[in-house]
C-alpha cells in the first residue's frame, strides 16, 4: 500500500484535527421538567392524598409544561415508594392540546428497552428510550400510562398544581379523555411522573429549585403554570437555561414531612437530575413553624445552630459537584393560615427565629448569592406580613401576583452559566 508523504499524512492530521474542535459540540439531554416523588400518606393524614389506592385497569393522562424544548425527550417514571414492582402495560407523550386532548400528529408510543411495556422494581426509577418529538421551549407535554389490575399507588407528587385524569381502561392514545364517561375521575397529584428529560445544545444547562409549599405552588393557579419556578422558567428558556422544581409543599430541611427531608433527598432530587449547574435553596419555614401545630403538637422547635448546619450541608454537596448555591430568605408569614387547624403557625418565637435565619443567609458568605424573597415580598408598612398585592389570602403563601413579582425580581446573571474561556 502506498503510504503518503510525511509531511502530507501531518498535513491531513492537523485538519482532521481543526475541523473536530470546530464541531458542533454533541447534544446531551437534561432535566426540563420535574415533580419530586413522595410517599402516599394514609387516610388519617391532616390533608386528603386525592389519588386511588390503587389502579385497576386504567390509564392515567397527565400534563406537564417543560422548559427547554428540542428533537427528542426521555419520560422519567417512579416508583420510589412502592413495595412491589409497578408494571406499565403502555405509555405514550404528545403535544398538550386543550385540557386533556393531545394535538393531533403528535402522539408518539413510549418504548422502554424497545418494548412497549415494562415494569419498575420497587424504590426504582424507569427512563424511557429517546422518543423522536420535536418540542418547543415551555411546550406542555400530555403523558399516558396505562397500568394493569390492582396497582398500588405509593408514590405521588401531592401538589402537582395541574389535573391529572384517570380513566378506565387503555386510552393511552385516545385523543381526549372524555369526562363524561363513567368511571372517569380527576386529581391533582402527579401519579409515578416524576421528570422529562430532552435533547438540547451541551452548552444548555438547569437551575434546581428546592423548597417547600411557597416553590410548590400551593397557591398558584390551577392548570396555569403560574408558579415562581414556572415564571423564572419562561425568563431563562431564551437563554438556554432550564428550570426544575423541586418543591414539595409541607417540605423541611432537616425533618421529614410531607416528603422526605431536603438532605435526605438533595441528590435525588438536584444534583442527579442532568444538567443541573446551579439550585436555588428556599426551605426551612416548615422547621420553624411545625412544632406546636396540628403537624406536631409536641415536637420542638430546631435551633439556629441546627438549621444552619443543615444548609452548610447542602452548600458543601452542591459544591463537591461543582454546583453554585444561591440562597434564598425566608418570607413573612405574620397571621398564616387564619380559620384552619393551623392557625397557630406563625407566634412571635418563630419569627424571631426566621429572621436570625435570615441575616445568616444574608451576611454568612456562604452562599455563592442570595435571593432577598423576604425584602422583596414584605409589606413595607407591617415588615412581617407579606404584601397585600402578594398575598394568596392565606398571609403564608404567594398569590399569583406574588410568585410574577419575586421570579422577576431575580437577576437573572446570577443563573446563567459563566462564559466559557478562550
Amino acid at each position: 500500500m502506498k503510504r503518503l508523504p510525511t509531511l502530507a499524512a501531518s498535513a491531513l492530521l492537523a485538519c482532521s484535527l481543526s475541523g473536530a474542535a470546530h464541531a458542533d459540540p454533541a447534544p446531551a439531554w437534561l432535566a426540563s421538567w420535574t415533580a419530586s416523588p413522595q410517599a402516599v400518606w394514609g387516610q388519617d393524614f391532616l390533608f386528603p392524598s386525592n389519588v386511588p389506592a390503587t389502579l385497576d385497569e386504567q390509564t392515567v393522562r397527565q400534563v406537564a409544561r417543560i422548559s427547554l424544548g428540542g428533537k427528542r425527550v426521555r419520560i422519567v417514571l417512579s416508583n420510589a415508594y412502592g413495595r412491589t414492582p409497578l408494571t406499565i402495560q403502555a405509555a405514550t407523550v404528545a403535544l398538550a392540546g386543550e385540557a386533556s386532548a393531545i394535538r393531533p400528529g403528535s402522539l408518539r408510543t413510549i418504548t422502554f428497552g424497545g418494548r412497549a411495556s415494562a415494569t419498575i422494581a420497587p424504590g426504582a426509577p424507569l427512563l424511557s428510550d429517546p422518543i423522536a418529538l420535536t418540542v418547543p421551549d415551555l411546550a406542555r407535554l400530555t403523558v399516558s400510562l396505562h397500568l394493569p389490575p390492582h396497582s398500588a399507588m405509593n408514590t405521588f407528587h401531592w401538589d402537582g398544581r395541574a389535573t391529572a385524569w384517570i380513566a378506565p381502561n387503555d386510552q393511552t392514545r385516545a385523543t381526549r379523555i372524555d369526562t363524561s364517561q363513567p368511571g372517569v375521575r380527576t386529581s391533582t397529584a402527579r401519579l409515578i411522573l416524576s421528570a422529562i428529560e430532552v435533547e438540547v445544545p451541551a452548552a444548555a444547562s438547569v437551575v434546581a429549585v428546592i423548597g417547600d409549599s411557597i416553590t410548590d405552588g400551593a397557591s398558584a393557579s390551577l392548570d396555569a403554570d403560574t408558579r415562581w419556578p414556572d415564571v423564572l422558567a419562561a425568563r431563562l428558556a431564551p437563554h438556554g437555561v432550564a428550570v426544575i422544581n423541586a418543591g414539595i409543599s409541607g417540605g423541611r430541611l432537616l425533618s421529614d414531612g410531607m416528603g422526605d427531608n431536603a438532605l435526605a433527598r438533595f441528590e435525588r432530587d438536584v444534583l442527579a437530575q442532568p444538567g443541573v449547574r446551579a439550585v436555588v435553596v428556599l426551605i426551612g419555614i416548615n422547621d420553624i413553624s411545625w412544632p406546636g401545630t396540628a403537624f406536631e403538637a409536641h415536637a420542638a422547635r430546631p435551633t439556629l445552630k441546627a438549621l444552619i448546619a443543615g444548609y452548610t450541608q447542602l452548600i458543601a454537596r452542591a459544591h463537591s459537584r461543582g454546583v453554585r448555591v444561591i440562597g434564598a430568605t425566608l418570607t413573612p408569614f405574620e397571621g398564616a393560615l387564619p380559620g384552619t387547624p393551623l392557625s397557630d403557625y406563625y407566634q412571635p418565637g418563630k419569627d424571631t427565629l426566621r429572621q436570625q435565619l435570615n441575616a445568616w443567609i444574608r451576611g454568612s458568605g456562604n452562599y455563592d448569592a442570595v435571593l432577598d424573597f423576604d425584602a422583596w415580598a414584605r409589606d413595607p408598612a407591617h415588615p412581617l406580613r407579606l404584601r397585600a398585592a402578594y398575598d394568596s389570602g392565606d398571609h403564608l403563601h404567594p398569590g399569583d401576583a406574588g410568585n410574577q413579582a419575586l421570579a422577576d425580581q431575580i437577576a437573572l446573571s446570577l443563573l446563567l452559566p459563566a462564559p466559557a474561556k478562550p
